[in-house]
């Protein structure tokens, strides 16, 4: 669990509804159906106008990341491939074959069949880098759903400050309305603009360290292979994988 994730959106929360009391708005004024339909709807409207299918598929698995990023034990893997190695050098790389059935991560199983199978390490390194390198993207055009609906959402919210305005102008014979009807037209754009700064923004941001992480642990793994394929000592690889530890 990424604590500190749940500890900036409770602050969000609470800045926002302690501030509007604070401000002597009160917590009341910030409800709205109105904007909620303009911002929030409006925006998940956007957004898919936007969005592939597959992609929209991808950002909401891959939303949870933001409270339980996706994690990689780079010292356990390097300890397994140092293992791969000794073993590699002592039963040839067929001795291997039994590591692919054991190995929950499917990047990983795809580098050790390579290896098993003989391929160069160039062939490895290019196979590898490809599959690393769609990965990565699908996954960054996922986190990017988020920041597109960050981008829309103050917009959105601007229209439902529009909308409320004009509903005020058709009341200006009521002054009693005035306040209330100016005030309530503000909402929208509080919902805009929070929601693009407290939730969506940092939610891509977070999105993107995690897919970096992972990419940085791809890269590990197809160094680690690299060295296998090539026979090199197990001590050697060890040293070079310990600088992904720092």
């Amino acid at each position: 669990m990424d604590i500190l994730s749940v500890i900036g959106l409770i602050l969000a929360t609470v800045a926002i509804l302690v501030g509007a009391v604070l401000k002597g708005a009160g917590i009341k004024a910030l409800l709205s159906a109105a904007a909620f339909m303009i911002v929030v709807v409006g925006t998940i409207a956007a957004i898919c106008v936007q969005t592939p299918l597959q992609v929209m598929k991808r950002a909401i698995r891959i939303m949870p990341w933001v409270f339980r990023p996706p994690s990689v034990a780079r010292s356990e893997l390097i300890k397994k491939m140092v293992d791969w190695s000794n073993t590699a050098r002592k039963q040839g790389l067929l001795g291997l074959e039994s590591a692919i059935d054991s190995e929950p991560d499917d990047f990983v199983r795809k580098g050790l069949q390579l290896v098993i199978d003989g391929s160069e390490p160039d062939q490895i390194r290019s196979i590898l880098e490809v599959d690393l390198h769609v990965r990565e993207q699908s996954d960054t055009r996922a986190a990017k759903v988020f920041e597109g609906m960050g981008i829309y959402s103050p917009t959105l919210g601007i229209i439902g400050a529009v909308l409320g305005l004009m509903a005020v102008m058709q009341n200006l014979a009521d002054p009693s309305k005035l306040g209330h009807g100016i005030a309530a037209a503000f909402v929208a754009t509080i919902y805009g603009i929070g929601l693009a700064n407290l939730f969506f923004l940092p939610v891509c941001n977070k999105l993107k360290v995690a897919i970096a992480g992972l990419s940085e642990s791809r890269e590990m793994v197809i160094e680690g292979m690299i060295g296998i394929a090539q026979g090199e000592n197990p001590r050697s690889i060890e040293a070079k994988l310990q600088g992904y530890l720092h």
